[in-house]
C-alpha cells in the first residue's frame, strides 16, 4: 500500500510516555504528528488545526475517550477515529462503534507494525471519505447546472444546457440580443426566457413577426401612428415601440424587414427616440432589443437583406438555437410532453410510444424541428386511438414508406473506431471496394480532431472551420468520451 504523507494525526493519552512511544513510531512515517495529554486539550488542538485521524486512550481522568470521541463524531465528522484500549474493554468498544462514534481501534499494548498499518488504513479510509464528499458535491453541481427544463424549454442536451447558460446570463443585462437558429427551434421562446428572468419582467414583452406583416404597415406596427397619417388611419394608435417601454421589444425574421425601415430602426436603436408615422413629434422610450433570424446573419448582409450596421448593433450578446437533430434524446423528451399534453386537450388515453417508434423519433432528421415535432404528435393522438403510439402511426404521418427505415437504432460503436496513431483516414482515389471504405464516423472524428488542433482546442473556432454551430461540435465530443 502506496504512503500517504502530510496529514494530521492526533494522539491522546493522559500517560506522557505513551504519547511518547506512539510518536516515535509514527514519526519514520512522515505525518505530522499532534498530542495531547487529556481530551480539552485534544479538543483545542481540533479546533486550530485539520487532524485527520485522531488516536485516543479509552479512560483518562478530565474526559473519557468515549466521550472525546463522540464529540468528535459531532462536530468533526469526517475525522477518523481510533480507540486504544486492553482486551477487557472490547464489550464497551463494540458498542462505541455501532453507534458511530469510533471508526476503530488498537489494542494494548500495541505492535508498532500493526499501528502503522492501522493508522494507514485510517488515512485511506480518510481519503475515500474526501473523494466521496467531492463525488457528491460535483453530482449536486450536476443536477443543479444540468436541468431537464428551463422556462417552457424541454430538454437536457449539452447544446440546449448552453442555450441556457447563455439565456441566464444574458437576461439580467441591458445588452441587445440576436438569436440564430432554423425554423422551428423555439427562438421566440428563448426571447421570452431572457424577459420573463430580467428586471424587465413585469412590463411587456412585445412580439413582432416581421415576415407576417406586410412592408407597407410594418413602420406603423413598430411606431404606431396618428389619426389621418394613411388611408384607414381612423384613430391615433400606439405601435410595438411605446407598448414595450421598459419592456422588451422582439423582433423575429429581421432580416425579412425592408431596408428602408431598418435605416429607423437602426436610429431607435442608437436614440431611444422615435416619431409615429404622420407625426412630426419625437417621443422616447426605454426599450430592450432582442431579435431574430432563420438566416445566416452574414449570408443576409452579403445578400443586401440585412443591414450590417443594424447587425452589429444588436448582436451584443449572440445566441445559437440548435436543430432538434442536433439535441440527443432530447426529441423523445419532447415527444411525450407533447403527447401527454395533446392526450388531455383531445381526451384520449395514451401512455407512450412503442419501442421503435422511440427510434424512430430519435433518428428522424426533423427538419421543421420542434414545431415539426410538436405538430406530428398532435396529429398521432388525433388519428389513433393509443394506449401506445406505434411506428406505423408516426411514419404513414410522416409519408416515410416502411423501406425506409429510420427508426432503426443508430450503430453508435463506431464512434470510437478513429485510428490512433493520428494518420488521417484513408480516402484512395482508387476504384472503391470493401477494404477501402472508411466509416463516415471516422471522416467527421478526423476531421473535427484536425479543427481542434489547429484551433488550440477552442470549439468556438473550430466550429467556424468546420462551417457547423458550436453545439454540434460540443455534442460530437461529448458522445466520444467514455
Amino acid at each position: 500500500m502506496d504512503k500517504i504523507t502530510g496529514l494530521n494525526i492526533l494522539l491522546v493519552d493522559d500517560e506522557p510516555h505513551i504519547l511518547r512511544s506512539l510518536s516515535r513510531a509514527l514519526r519514520s512515517d512522515q505525518y505530522h504528528i499532534h498530542t495531547a495529554e487529556g481530551g480539552p486539550a485534544a479538543l483545542e488542538i481540533l479546533a486550530n488545526e485539520s487532524i485527520d485521524v485522531v488516536v485516543t486512550d479509552k479512560n483518562m481522568p478530565e474526559m473519557t475517550g468515549n466521550e472525546l470521541l463522540a464529540i468528535i463524531a459531532e462536530q468533526y465528522p469526517d475525522t477518523i477515529r481510533i480507540m486504544l484500549t486492553a482486551f477487557t474493554e472490547q464489550a464497551a468498544l463494540i458498542d462505541a462503534i455501532n453507534q458511530g462514534k469510533v471508526w476503530g481501534y488498537m489494542q494494548k499494548p500495541w505492535d508498532n507494525d500493526n499501528l502503522r498499518i492501522t493508522i494507514e488504513q485510517a488515512l485511506q479510509t480518510k481519503m475515500l471519505i474526501a473523494e466521496r464528499n467531492m463525488l457528491r458535491a460535483s453530482l449536486k453541481r450536476y443536477k443543479r447546472e444540468h436541468r431537464s427544463q428551463f422556462q417552457r424549454f424541454i430538454g437536457g442536451s449539452l447544446a440546449m444546457q448552453v442555450v441556457y447558460k447563455c439565456i441566464d446570463k444574458a437576461a439580467p443585462s441591458r445588452a441587445n440580443v440576436f438569436i440564430t437558429g432554423p425554423s422551428g427551434t423555439g427562438k421566440e421562446l428563448a426571447a421570452e426566457a431572457i424577459h420573463n428572468l430580467s428586471p424587465r419582467h413585469n412590463n411587456e414583452l412585445v412580439c413582432i413577426n416581421c415576415a407576417a406583416i406586410p412592408s407597407e404597415l410594418m413602420e406603423s406596427e413598430i411606431f404606431g401612428h396618428i389619426k389621418g397619417a394613411f388611408s384607414g388611419a381612423t384613430n391615433n394608435r400606439d405601435g410595438a415601440a411605446t407598448l414595450a417601454d421598459g419592456g422588451t421589444l422582439f423582433l423575429d425574421e429581421i432580416g425579412e424587414m425592408d431596408m428602408a425601415l431598418q435605416a429607423k430602426i437602426l436610429r431607435f436603436i442608437q436614440t431611444g427616440t422615435f416619431q409615429r408615422v404622420g407625426s412630426g413629434k419625437v417621443e422616447k422610450v426605454d426599450v430592450r432589443f432582442v431579435c431574430a433570424t432563420n438566416r445566416n446573419p452574414l449570408e443576409a448582409i452579403e445578400q443586401q437583406l440585412l443591414r450590417e450596421d443594424l447587425f452589429y448593433r444588436l448582436n451584443v450578446i449572440a445566441i445559437d438555437m440548435p436543430a432538434l437533430s442536433d439535441r440527443d434524446e432530447d426529441p423523445l423528451q419532447i415527444a411525450l410532453f407533447y403527447l401527454n399534453k395533446f392526450s388531455e386537450m383531445e381526451n384520449k388515453l395514451f401512455v407512450g410510444f412503442s419501442k421503435r417508434a422511440e427510434q424512430l423519433i430519435l433518428n428522424y432528421a426533423w427538419p421543421g424541428n420542434v414545431r415539426q415535432l410538436e405538430n406530428l404528435i398532435h396529429s398521432a393522438v388525433v388519428m389513433s386511438d393509443g394506449p401506445m403510439v406505434s411506428e406505423e402511426t408516426l411514419m404513414q404521418q410522416l409519408h416515410l414508406k416502411p423501406s425506409e427505415e429510420l427508426f432503426k437504432p443508430k450503430d453508435k460503436s463506431s464512434a470510437n473506431a478513429i485510428p490512433t496513431n493520428g494518420a488521417a483516414p484513408s480516402m484512395s482515389t482508387a476504384t472503391p471496394d470493401a477494404s477501402n471504405i472508411v466509416p463516415l464516423s471516422e471522416v467527421e472524428r478526423f476531421a473535427i480532431e484536425q479543427a481542434l488542433l489547429v484551433c488550440d482546442d477552442n470549439v468556438v473556432k473550430a466550429a467556424g472551420l468546420l462551417e457547423v454551430s458550436p453545439s454540434t461540435l460540443y455534442r460530437k465530443i461529448q458522445k466520444w468520451e467514455p
